[in-house]
């Protein structure tokens, strides 16, 4: 199991309500109603991956997360996921709102654009790096936002929202120290008051 599926299900309660925003093919809301029997459900704008997911037997809506929570009532969720969509959004300020507007909590996973590989590519090579993580060309990339974990982490102290938890990932690890040096990845567990 990949590591960040595996401390979204630990940090997902029993039972819990979850929307996956750009849930893909489904495979971490399969994970969340097979091991925490989460009411789960998805939206997703591929339609490929739309098809997958509902092979799994997960419930995905096709549809835009930059426009797709206006209809959603407050405090709906327990949890809306955001994992590894973020950096493909046209408007990722209202996104993190809405989704804090709908959900509970809310858990962000996010690539980290500045780690140690990335920064060594650019200094060596004077090129847009490209990584393990990160393995598309400048034109064919489906990022439009380049972040990092103290960018990610700036932007929630500017906006009065609580990061409850982070924790860095690299190579299917946790990274304890320096994780906007060292970390592929940055996963949040969010709240607003």
């Amino acid at each position: 199991m990949r590591v960040d599926h595996k401390l979204i299900v630990e940090t997902v309660k029993e039972n819990s309500k979850v929307l996956d925003l750009g849930c893909g093919d489904g495979s971490l809301l399969a994970l969340l109603i097979k091991e925490k029997k989460a009411h789960a459900s998805g939206i997703e704008i591929n339609e490929q991956a739309i098809y997958e997911a509902m092979a799994k037997g997960v419930s995905v809506s096709h549809g835009d997360i930059d426009t797709g929570l206006e209809d959603y009532s407050s405090k709906r969720f327990d949890y809306v996921i955001l994992n590894e969509s973020l950096q493909e959004v046209l408007h990722p300020k209202k996104v993190i709102l809405e989704a804090l507007r709908v959900g509970k909590r809310v858990i962000v996973g996010i690539p980290n654009f500045c780690h140690l590989g990335a920064r060594l590519q650019i200094f060596f090579s004077g090129r847009v790096p490209m990584t393990k993580g990160l393995p598309y060309e400048w034109y064919d990339t489906p990022n439009l936002r380049f972040l990092s974990i103290k960018d990610f982490r700036i932007f929630c102290r500017d906006h009065d929202i609580t990061i409850v938890r982070e924790c860095g990932i690299a190579n299917n690890k946790r990274i304890k120290m320096f994780a906007n040096l060292f970390a592929n990845t940055g996963l949040y567990l969010l709240e607003k008051k």
